[in-house]
């Protein structure tokens, strides 16, 4: 689980969408380098159906899946793929990591999956 907040946490913040306590960082650490950001372990799990959103907050995802950095969203479906209680909890609401349109990690550790049922 630790490894999936990792991924998810850093494809979070490279796009912008990150905890508010995440500084933007032009350039990636040094994989030696410890970390000077405090880490924010998932505590629990939300998944949201984007058809089940208001039309404003449906806009709103929409916009910020179109602003993320090309091959983050692939990044952090392969990250749920690979994790078993993400995949699960999507499971559970009938979606897999291809519906996944948007993750976001706040500063508290709730994880909010949105995904959106395939047309």
């Amino acid at each position: 689980m630790r490894t999936a907040m990792i991924a998810i946490g850093t494809a979070l913040i490279v796009s912008g969408s990150a905890m508010a306590q995440a500084p933007a960082s032009p350039t990636a650490p040094a994989q030696s380098a410890p970390s000077t950001q405090k880490e924010t372990t998932i505590k629990s799990i939300s998944v949201v159906d984007m058809d089940a959103l208001p039309a404003a907050a449906q806009e709103q995802v929409k916009q910020q899946s179109a602003a993320q950095p090309a091959g983050q969203l692939q990044q952090i479906q392969a990250t749920i793929e690979n994790e078993p209680k993400l995949k699960s909890a999507l499971a559970v609401k009938g979606f897999t990591s291809r519906d996944v349109v948007m993750a976001a990690l706040d500063s508290e550790g709730e994880l909010t999956i949105v995904a959106k049922r395939a047309a």
